[in-house]
């Protein structure tokens, strides 16, 4: 057992958003945003929006709703996860209206200005579905290893009308697609991006689905698992692992070609 020290960087509650477009009968698209050079953690990578929960998100969920508190910190997750897509990609998802884009351009300046999304969501007269954020996976990183800690939820979305109108923050993240797995992926494998290790993991899974209403019965079936990957010798080499029966495809890398943030 890795046990922690003084040294180890604290852990933190995250959520990540991976929103999905309905392709009908074409394999879906995902929305992936490549993060500044700048940043201090996956700096450079393409990852999916989202980001640390934070205490605005968890007063919010408390007004809310009520429940345990496992419940109550999967609402505050669920509440960064748009909270951050507005932030970093200037779409709000899980609207339970249509938001135009001056309306998101508005709620993104505020959040901006440090204005807390429960004000905006007053002041706008708005409400979001956070049902409409389905599980997906959860991932939490063992101590050792990793320069930041973060325990994050990740949630599978549809995006809504409008989804072709999101654009970069600037700061945060400096360029925004949308891609099928497969291509994010080969595009990795030409050294075109660079991906963390879950999110190579989560891509290749997502990759098994020809159509989203298939990978949406998946997210609906398969258990969600919190994933501490971990590190054993395997033929002389050392391999990141998770676990082989929490839906994911490929569950090992060779540790010194993983990218961990």
């Amino acid at each position: 057992m890795t046990h922690s020290s003084p040294l180890d960087p604290p852990l933190r509650s995250a959520a990540t958003v991976i929103i999905a477009t309905n392709e009908g009968s074409n394999a879906p698209r995902f929305l992936m945003a490549r993060r500044a050079v700048s940043m201090a953690f996956a700096a450079g990578a393409v990852v999916f929006p989202g980001g640390a929960v934070d205490e605005a998100d968890r007063a919010l969920a408390l007004a809310s709703g009520s429940g345990t508190q496992e419940q109550m910190d999967d609402l505050a997750a669920r509440i960064a996860a748009i909270r951050e897509t507005i932030e970093e990609c200037g779409l709000a998802i899980a609207a339970s209206a249509p938001v135009g884009p001056d309306l998101v351009r508005t709620l993104r300046s505020g959040l901006d200005e440090g204005r807390g999304l429960a004000d905006l969501i007053e002041k706008h007269g708005l409400s979001f579905d956070y049902d409409a954020l389905a599980p997906f996976a959860r991932w939490c990183p063992q101590v050792g290893g990793a320069k930041k800690r973060y325990d994050t939820r990740f949630y599978i979305a549809v995006a809504g009308d409008g989804h072709d109108q999101a654009i970069a923050d600037g700061s945060e993240t400096t360029e925004l697609g949308w891609h099928t797995a497969q291509e994010m992926l080969e595009r990795a494998d030409r050294d075109e991006v660079k991906i963390i290790f879950p999110t190579r993991r989560n891509l290749e899974r997502l990759a098994q689905f020809g159509t989203l209403d298939e990978l949406l019965h998946h997210t609906q079936n398969q258990p969600v698992a919190t994933i501490s990957p971990w590190v054993e010798e395997r033929n002389g080499e050392k391999h990141l692992c998770i676990p082989e029966d929490a839906g994911y495809p490929v569950t090992s890398e060779i540790l010194s070609s993983a990218m961990r943030g």
